[in-house]
C-alpha cells in the first residue's frame, strides 16, 4: 500500500472520528422535549353545558384539573378512569382539593343528558363536574385534545348503540394548560404524584 494510500486512510479515519464525536456531543447536549412540544397546540379553553349552566375550562384557572371525555354508559373505561381519579383525589389533603378539579366530557349527548352526568360524576367525587353540549361543540373539544370517538351500533343490545373512544386522563394545570396525558389504568398513586408535582405540593 502505497503511503499516498495511507495518508487518505488517515484522514477519513480523522474525519470519521470528529463526525461521529461531534454527532456524540449533539446527541447528549439537544435540548429535552418539554411538555408544550410534546404537546404542540393540544388542550385550549371550551365551553359545555353542566347542569346548573355553562361551565368553560377557563372557570377552572388556579386550579389543576383532571380531564376525562367518554360517556356516562361506558361500561369499562370511563368508570374506571373516573374511579382511578378520584382514588388520586381522595389521598389528597383538603387544602389541596382546593385546588383541583375533574371535568367528565361526555360524546354522547343523546343520552347523556347534563342532569343526568351530575347524577353519574357525584357518584365518583364532588369534585367532578359533568360537562356535555351540542355534537359540534363536543367535536370541538375531542379535536383540541386530540381525541377521537366513534358511535357502533349494537342491533342485539337494549343500548342500541356503543361508543368507540380514546381513554386518556389529561392534566391540565392551573394556567389551563395540557401538561399531561395518562392512560386510563395508570395507578391512583401515579396519578396523585403527577397532580401534586403540578401543584408543587411536598406531601
Amino acid at each position: 500500500m502505497s503511503k499516498q494510500t495511507l495518508s487518505t486512510l488517515r484522514t477519513i479515519l480523522v474525519l470519521t472520528f470528529f463526525l461521529l464525536l461531534g454527532l456524540a456531543i449533539a446527541f447528549a447536549y439537544r435540548p429535552a422535549a418539554t411538555e408544550e412540544s410534546r404537546y404542540g397546540s393540544l388542550g385550549g379553553d371550551f365551553t359545555l353545558q353542566s347542569a346548573t349552566g355553562e361551565v368553560s375550562l377557563a372557570d377552572f384557572k388556579g386550579k389543576v384539573v383532571a380531564l376525562y371525555i367518554g360517556y356516562a354508559s361506558c361500561p369499562d373505561v370511563c368508570p374506571t378512569a373516573l374511579a382511578v381519579t378520584t382514588q388520586a383525589f381522595n389521598e389528597l389533603s383538603e387544602t389541596e382539593q382546593q385546588s383541583v378539579a375533574g371535568v367528565f366530557v361526555s360524546v354522547d349527548p343523546d343520552r347523556d343528558t347534563p342532569e343526568r352526568l351530575a347524577t353519574y360524576v357525584q357518584f365518583f367525587s364532588p369534585l367532578f363536574t359533568g360537562l356535555t353540549g351540542s355534537r359540534e361543540a363536543i367535536d370541538q373539544v375531542v379535536k383540541q385534545y386530540g381525541a377521537f370517538y366513534r358511535m357502533v351500533e349494537m342491533k342485539d343490545s337494549a343500548m342500541g348503540y356503543a361508543v368507540d373512544h380514546s381513554s386518556r386522563i389529561y392534566l391540565i394545570d392551573q394556567q389551563g394548560n395540557l401538561v399531561k396525558t395518562l392512560l386510563h389504568n395508570t395507578s391512583p398513586a401515579q396519578v396523585l404524584t403527577e397532580i401534586r408535582a403540578l401543584l408543587g405540593s411536598n406531601k
